[in-house]
């Protein structure tokens, strides 16, 4: 499918653009093909890049963001976020058969089974969650911050997973098997 929205080049970006992407590049070393779509709306691109970052910021480790990521990029049928979580996930030294664990909506490890299943169910029923599925994760040792920032990654992964959908953003990332949206 041909991607829907151009893409703003990052030689050809000028101001707020150029500036966003020059950070961009000097953290991840290139400027991937959503932002370069997103960059149509400087400010769309400046809000996407600060939730990301302060999520980062976050009380949630670098691993279990990844999985909720990979998580709900297959609740969504989002291949772009397949493949660019799936590479993140292998620089953290994710296993190939976590990465698919998680995909679907556990882990290996039985504290972040809980923290992935709690995203998935959040993504699946757009939040429709009990008090049960609350105290399950603290009983799994989820401060109540960590539990606020599950719920905050997935409402931010939906978020890049719908901007890959609508524009069908060409992924630049290895390929991987494609997510299964889930009904």
């Amino acid at each position: 499918m041909t991607q829907r929205i151009p893409s703003i080049q990052p030689n050809a970006a000028a101001g707020k653009t150029a500036a966003l992407f020059d950070s961009i590049k000097a953290k991840i070393g290139l400027v991937p093909n959503i932002y370069k779509v997103l960059a149509q709306s400087p400010t769309g691109l400046d809000g996407v890049l600060q939730f990301s970052g302060a999520l980062a910021g976050g009380n949630l480790d670098a691993a279990t963001r990844e999985r909720i990521a990979l998580a709900v990029a297959n609740v969504n049928g989002c291949d772009y976020c397949n493949a660019a979580h799936t590479a993140v996930a292998k620089s953290l030294k994710l296993s190939d058969e976590e990465i698919e664990a998680n995909r679907q909506g556990y882990s290996s490890d039985a504290r972040a089974t809980v923290a992935v299943a709690f995203a998935r169910k959040v993504a699946m029923t757009r939040a429709d969650v009990s008090e049960a599925d609350i105290q399950a994760l603290r009983q799994a040792g989820y401060s109540d911050a960590q539990i606020v920032e599950i719920v905050l990654n997935v409402a931010f992964n939906v978020v890049t997973n719908y901007v890959n959908e609508a524009f069908q953003i060409d992924i630049d990332f290895p390929r991987v098997a494609p997510a299964t949206r889930v009904a």
